[in-house]
């Protein structure tokens, strides 16, 4: 197992926040809660604009994250050409229809070609991806893609499944309701058996997801 979390200091972090136009979205917020016919005066929300301007500016962190930055070489040769899966890798994004979260899991597996990424990189990716305002669909997608790039595998598989809050809150409230999306490059794509090996991975052992 490649790990690069023992040396810190040699690989950037997804940042925990951007800059954003924070004046700008207080401004809106005040005029939003004025429109909700709210009072934003009132002792409990005369820091909500402040509060949410800081909020969309972690939870959005992926739009001014470089995805290469944060792999920042933690790519190594090694011969090593058995599948390497990542399961279970809990996301937080925001579904940009209606800027409601949608939350869940991505289970993460490619082929090597000579060539693996570190450990902690693949969660991170993931994390890049989805603090963004998103579609669950471009998200896998972006997530396989990367990986494709930059590993030059054999193959990529990514699976994800979410809870969406737009339609657990509003809408057709369906509170079980979970979408599951995948992408497969390479091997994952035109092997049956491959695509079903990491199918099996992911199913063995897998709980009922909790938010």
């Amino acid at each position: 197992m490649f790990d690069d979390d023992d040396t810190p200091q040699d690989f950037e972090e997804l940042p925990l926040s951007v800059d954003i136009d924070r004046p700008a979205v207080e401004r809106l917020v005040t005029e939003l809660l004025l429109a909700l016919g709210e009072d934003p005066s009132r002792q409990g929300l005369r820091r909500t604009p402040e509060r949410v301007a800081r909020m969309y500016s972690e939870l959005l962190a992926g739009y001014r994250s470089d995805p290469a930055a944060v792999v920042n070489g933690a790519v190594f040769d090694i011969s090593y050409d058995e599948m390497v899966i990542v399961r279970d890798i809990e996301f937080y994004s925001l579904c940009e229809h209606h800027l409601l979260p949608f939350m869940g899991r991505a289970h993460v597996a490619y082929l090597p070609s000579g060539r693996v990424i570190g450990l902690s990189k693949i969660p991170r990716i993931v994390d890049l991806y989805a603090r963004r305002l998103q579609v669950q669909e471009r998200l896998t997608r972006q997530i396989a893609d990367f990986l494709n790039e930059v590993l030059q595998p054999r193959g990529v598989a990514v699976v994800v499944e979410a809870l969406h809050l737009c339609t657990m809150m509003r809408g057709v409230k369906k509170h079980d309701a979970r979408m599951t999306t995948s992408a497969m490059h390479g091997a994952f794509r035109s092997s049956l058996a491959t695509r079903q090996e990491f199918l099996d991975n992911i199913s063995r052992g897998a709980s009922p997801m909790r938010f």
